[in-house]
């Protein structure tokens, strides 16, 4: 380890993280413990946890309170995970529904999230500190699979509002310390691309980070003016947040001459699994445990796709338990070569953001609209279909509370990003409609990119 990632990693990091009273450091050491552990002592590990988690939100959780006694169901007589199946589904309507009584009543300094969501129904919910230094352990535990720690030079290629709209002087300073840069994922324009490339080019970062759709655009614009970015050095490109497809890790990888990992996860579900050197889709079993069901909610058997059920055992504060994803994956029976007895999702399906191209041609990330939505209370879902460079459609299922008055922000809103000219026609409908493969998309684009 070089001198100075390793002051970060062992000094730095962890005393941010001790500021922020999160025990992520430990976490961490001990999960590069337990991915070798055997498949049994794993298995009643998870169990003692889900135990806990169970305990704790029959005692102060009311929504699960009054649930668990509805059922006459006993935490403490859990006898396996697979016992999680006399517990309901948790979706994101009964969240929204639910809302305050979702919260543990002994939680203190939580944290508001939101996300649009696979099917573009805005969801506000809430963490802890206990699910924060998981979640970034688990993140860090799967970097240093690849020969990389937190001190190494990052560029990071993202594009919420959270990460952009953060960029205060103490934000300033601890990425300066931590080597981390960020370049913006939603415009991405000749010129931004010109830039974004030059400065890959001159910080010769150990990593990246972000969508992959964004790097993978970044490129392809790379190779399409002929600018060489394979001999800067960089180790691996993570990529998360959307399905990373097969022409993308190839165009990423042929680009920058190193592999490309892959993540899934959410902000609401978790940093569920991610990619080792050897090809294998991880699970974070020690935090997360992963059930797929059929269209009747039925658990199905390693090697048959279906919905993906997340139980996150690291979120007493704000429980995520039995919590239906809306995407499509694959449990592997097998174990990966590499050793480590986490348990693999064999096939990932059903997460992608199309680009949408404004009427100067700029390209920019779906997610550039579906903020202007997704934290609107009044608005229940929605979808954004792009038809031309001059038209784009909006259907939204609206609440009591929505008036016209929201309509002309909403306009204004995807004008300044798509443009003046533009015209946006928004619909109130009853439902949104699936696709035709029956999946649900909040954001389809008709229109090609640059």
């Amino acid at each position: 380890m070089r001198l100075y990632t390793a002051l970060v990693a062992k000094l730095l990091f962890p005393l941010q993280e001790k500021l922020k009273k999160h025990n992520t450091p430990a976490i961490r050491r001990a999960m590069e413990d337990s991915q070798w552990w055997p498949a049994e002592k794993l298995e009643a590990f998870r169990l003692e946890r889900l135990r806990a988690l169970l305990t704790n939100a029959g005692r102060h959780v009311p929504y699960y309170r009054d649930c668990f006694a509805g059922l006459a169901f006993d935490p403490s007589a859990l006898k396996s995970p697979a016992d999680l199946q006399k517990l309901p589904l948790l979706t994101k309507s009964i969240i929204r529904a639910e809302g305050e009584r979702m919260k543990s009543d002994i939680a203190q300094n939580l944290a508001r999230f939101n996300t649009g969501g696979s099917s573009g129904e805005p969801l506000i919910f809430f963490i802890g500190n206990e699910r924060v230094s998981h979640d970034v352990a688990a993140k860090w535990r799967a970097t240093r699979w690849w020969g990389v720690d937190i001190g190494d030079t990052e560029i990071v290629v993202w594009g919420s509002p959270i990460e952009l709209g953060t960029q205060d002087r103490i934000r300033a300073l601890r990425d300066k310390l931590m080597r981390t840069e960020l370049l913006p994922a939603f415009e991405m324009n000749d010129s931004n691309l010109d830039r974004f490339v030059a400065r890959i080019a001159a910080r010769r970062p150990s990593m990246l980070f972000g969508y992959p759709s964004a790097i993978s655009h970044i490129a392809r614009h790379a190779e399409k003016k002929g600018i060489g970015l394979d001999k800067l050095g960089i180790k691996v490109v993570f990529c998360t947040s959307e399905r990373l497809y097969d022409h993308q890790r190839a165009s990423i990888s042929r680009a920058f001459a190193c592999p490309v990992a892959n993540g899934y996860g959410g902000r609401d579900a978790g940093f569920i699994a991610h990619e080792c050197p050897a090809g294998g889709m991880h699970i974070t079993a020690e935090d997360i445990i992963v059930e797929i069901i059929d269209e009747n909610g039925t658990v199905q058997p390693p090697g048959v796709a279906g919905e993906i059920v997340v139980t996150h055992l690291a979120t007493s504060d704000f429980p995520f338990i039995r919590y239906r994803t809306g995407d499509i994956g694959t449990l592997g029976a097998e174990t990966c070569a590499c050793g480590r007895q986490l348990p693999l999702l064999k096939e990932i399906q059903g997460r992608s953001t199309d680009f949408v191209v404004a009427a100067d041609g700029t390209t920019m990330h779906g997610l550039a609209l579906i903020y202007i939505l997704r934290d609107l209370p009044a608005v229940q879902s929605f979808k954004i279909v792009q038809e031309t460079r001059q038209l784009t459609r909006v259907l939204i299922v609206a609440a009591q509370a929505f008036d016209d008055s929201m309509l002309e922000n909403i306009r204004e809103g995807f004008k300044r990003r798509l443009g003046a000219s533009v015209t946006i026609e928004i619909s109130i409908v009853d439902a949104i409609p699936p696709e035709r493969s029956g999946k649900h998309r909040y954001v389809v684009s008709h229109v090609g990119s640059n």
